[in-house]
Parts: structure tokens; C-alpha cells; sequence
């Protein structure tokens, strides 16, 4: 049977609602929806002109205000029979955010804080635990030349580039004078009312770089993957780090219209113990999967489990059809934040990425900074799947099938790193 239902729960939320059409009856449905709420449309184009309405028809979706007792009398029609799968309130969502304080690394105080910041942790570790090889800040990985998650992910031995495939990243937007992308193809839209898709936040200028900075970069260490791919930006969060379901969602349309190969997206709300995924987003990556776009969604920062705390998948990587990306450290644990695959229904891990002390562009003038969480794990994974997907011309599911399959497998549960360290193509 269709799930058509109004949720509810404590989640932070605008007033408005989701609507999942069936994918062969929007138009009804949205002739329903209509006569429900007392919209008056009574075809797609007129819905849309309709204020605070937005009908994205390629997914099938709808973003309505309404009242719930309005939405509640679907109820009364049979679900076999209806046009309309789900209705869920819009959320609200946000960057997710760094869990360490960034410190901007290109400057000479900063690099000598850090090492004598190590230092100092090491020898209280090797005083308290002689012969131990546990660091915090560890000593042997040399990023003179390129990032320790490029290293550990086999990017530096990969022969791919990106080349001929889209990359799309839903954020903050970019800073488009960074220097280090002086001639790359770079599409931008942002869905944010009043901004443009120029990055006054840093996010995700960050995640771009990450996924598709460049191979020579002006200032070494090479941070970037997917050098040669094809960059769209998508501004869904502002430049306070916040936006909604609907941004993210036009997005989504937007990239798919666009062809986008992969989108990558390090945001969300958070979940709690029990709850369910968004029966809305899952079909947008069903659908999504079936014209060959790959959705790849930050796990979330919500844990703390040195204390214990391992809190589940954050929505919408909570979806079985998004890949869920934790974060690892350069000794390949599990980020202290990273959250688990704890719930039953869906909220799984799929895959792990580098998310601890990760170098990347910034915007002007800082350029480059230092930051952690699996908002920086995702880019990782989105710009590998892009040297994959040009070597191998997979798309959709099979992209995430070879992902997965090729991973390196780690002596962790599965349920915080899913197969494993994601692994470039060589």
C-alpha cells in the first residue's frame, strides 16, 4: 500500500509540507491537493503560481502551506487508488558543521601552535603509556605535498581526473575568485532568496575544493580530487549556514535537469533514536538513481563517543537511497562525532571517508583552511566516485555498487564506517 501519512515529532520545521506525488499522476495529485487545501489550480502551471507553492515535476513533489487539518482529509481517500504517496513537514537544515575549532594554517603562528600542540600531547602520551603508538596529531603523515586524505584514499596513485563527469555541490555555494579555479567550468544557482551563490559562509567552498580542487593548486598541499570534473554549485543554505527542504529539493531537480553525475550534500537536521526516514527524499533518490545521478549525504556530527554517545544517521543521509558517509581519522578511527547506523528503519552507514583535520580551499583572502566532521568526509567520497564513474562510465546504482565494493575494509563494525575507507580508482 501507498504510505500516505502527516508526520509529526519534535524536528525543527517551517510551516510548511512536503507532497510526493506518484510519478505518473502529478497532475492529479495535484488536483487533489488542491481541492483539499482550497488551492484553487486546477492544472500543474496554475499550482505553481500559487504563493509559497513550488511543484518540482521532475521528482514529483510538492512544497504546499496548509493547515494539517486540511492535509489530514487525504486520509479519506483510498490509498490504493491515490496519487498522493507521503506528505511530511519541510525541515529546516544546516551545514554540518566542524567540530574542531579551524585555525586558518596559513599562517607560521598557527603551524607552530599545532606542532607544539602535538608535541605536547605526544610526550604526556609517552610518558603516561611508554611504547605507545596512539597519537592525536600524528607525527607521520607528511602533507607537504598532498592532503592525508588523498594518501589514504589512493587518489595520489590514481591516474583518473574527473574528466567529462558533473559534480554538483548543494551548500553554502563557492567562492568564485578563489584562485585555484582560475578556468574551471563552474555552473552555480543558488535557492536561496536574497543571496547569490557566492560563499559568505566558507562551507562550501571547503567541500568544493575537496571533491574537485585542483591537481597544482597555488599553495601546496594538493587537496582536490576530481580536477578535471565539471563543477555545479548549488547555494541551498545560507550564508548563515541554514535553508530548507524545498532549496535542497529544486537543487536536486536542478542538478538532474543538469545531468549532474553525483551530488554531493554535507547538510541535514538531526535524527533521533527510533525515527524513521523521509519517505519524500527516498523517493527523490529513487528517482535520482534511476536517470543516473548518485546522491552522496554527510552521516552527521551528532555523536560524542568517547563519552559513549553514538547518535543515529542524520536526515536525509538517513535514506536507504542516499550513500551515507562517516568520518575517519588519519589512523583510520572513527571520528568521535561521526554518527551510527543505530536505527532499523533505514538510517544506515554506507560508506567512510577522511573527516578529521581536513585541509581544503576557503574563500578569499584566507584561502585554505583546516576543519573536521563528515561534512568533510563526503566530498571525499563524491570526488572519488567521479574518478570512478569516468574510468568506469557506471551510473546510479552501479556508481554506488562499485563504491561500496571497492572500499578497503576495516577492522570496525559496520554500522559506524559501512564497507569501509573509500578507495580511488588507479
Amino acid at each position: 500500500m501507498n504510505n500516505l501519512n502527516v508526520e509529526s515529532g519534535a524536528i525543527e520545521t517551517t510551516g510548511r509540507y512536503l507532497v510526493l506525488f506518484r510519478e505518473d499522476a502529478v497532475a492529479e495529485g495535484v488536483q487533489m491537493l488542491s481541492e483539499s487545501t482550497g488551492v484553487r489550480a486546477a492544472s500543474p502551471e496554475e499550482f505553481q503560481q500559487q504563493p509559497s507553492s513550488i511543484l518540482l515535476r521532475t521528482l514529483g513533489v510538492a512544497v504546499v502551506s496548509a493547515e494539517p487539518e486540511q492535509l489530514r482529509s487525504l486520509r479519506a481517500v483510498s490509498e490504493e487508488e491515490s496519487p498522493i504517496l507521503a506528505i511530511e513537514p519541510e525541515r529546516v537544515v544546516y551545514a554540518i558543521s566542524d567540530v574542531l575549532q579551524p585555525l586558518d594554517l596559513t599562517s607560521k603562528a598557527s603551524i607552530d601552535y599545532l606542532q607544539g600542540y602535538r608535541d605536547a600531547v605526544n610526550n604526556l602520551v609517552g610518558n603516561l603509556f611508554p611504547g605507545s603508538q596512539n597519537r592525536l596529531l600524528e607525527a607521520n603523515i607528511d602533507e607537504s605535498v598532498t592532503t592525508w586524505g588523498l594518501q589514504l584514499t589512493k587518489v595520489v596513485n590514481s591516474g583518473a581526473s574527473g574528466r567529462g563527469i558533473k559534480v554538483a555541490v548543494l551548500d553554502t555555494g563557492f567562492d568564485f575568485k578563489h584562485p585555484d579555479f582560475l578556468g574551471r567550468t563552474i555552473t552555480s544557482k543558488s535557492f536561496i532568496e536574497g543571496e547569490d551563490a557566492q560563499d559568505g559562509h566558507g562551507h562550501g567552498t571547503h567541500c568544493v575544493g575537496t571533491s574537485c580542487g585542483a591537481l597544482k593548486p597555488l599553495k601546496l598541499p594538493r587537496y582536490g580530487i576530481a580536477y578535471e570534473a565539471e563543477i555545479f554549485v548549488g547555494k541551498v543554505l545560507s550564508n548563515e549556514g541554514t535553508g530548507t527542504d524545498a532549496g535542497i529539493l529544486q537543487a536536486i531537480e536542478w542538478a538532474i535537469a543538469s545531468g549532474c553525475d553525483i551530488i554531493s550534500m554535507s547538510l541535514g537536521s538531526r535524527t533521533r533514536p527510533g525515527d524513521s526516514y523521509s519517505r519524500v527524499y527516498e523517493a527523490v533518490a529513487q528517482r535520482a538513481l534511476k536517470s543516473g545521478t548518485l546522491i552522496i549525504a554527510a552521516a552527521g556530527n551528532e555523536s560524542q563517543r568517547a563519552q559513549g554517545i553514538v547518535n543515529p544517521v542524520a536526515h536525509p543521509a538517513n535514506c536507504p537511497s542516499i550513500m551515507a558517509v562517516a568520518a575517519l581519522d588519519s589512523q583510520l578511527r572513527v571520528a568521535d562525532f561521526s554518527d551510527g547506523g543505530i536505527n532499523p528503519d533505514g538510517g544506515q552507514v554506507d560508506i567512510a571517508g577522511p573527516g578529521v583535520n581536513i585541509y581544503s580551499s576557503w574563500p578569499m583572502p584566507t584561502q585554505y583552511r583546516t576543519i573536521s566532521g563528515t561534512s568533510m568526509a563526503t566530498p571525499h567520497v563524491a570526488g572519488i566516485a567521479a574518478l570512478h564513474a569516468q574510468v568506469s562510465g557506471l551510473k546510479g546504482q552501479e556508481l554506488w555498487s562499485r563504491l561500496t565494493q571497492s572500499a578497503r575494509r576495516l577492522p570496525l563494525p559496520s554500522v559506524d564506517v559501512g564497507t569501509g575507507l573509500v578507495q580511488a580508482p588507479e
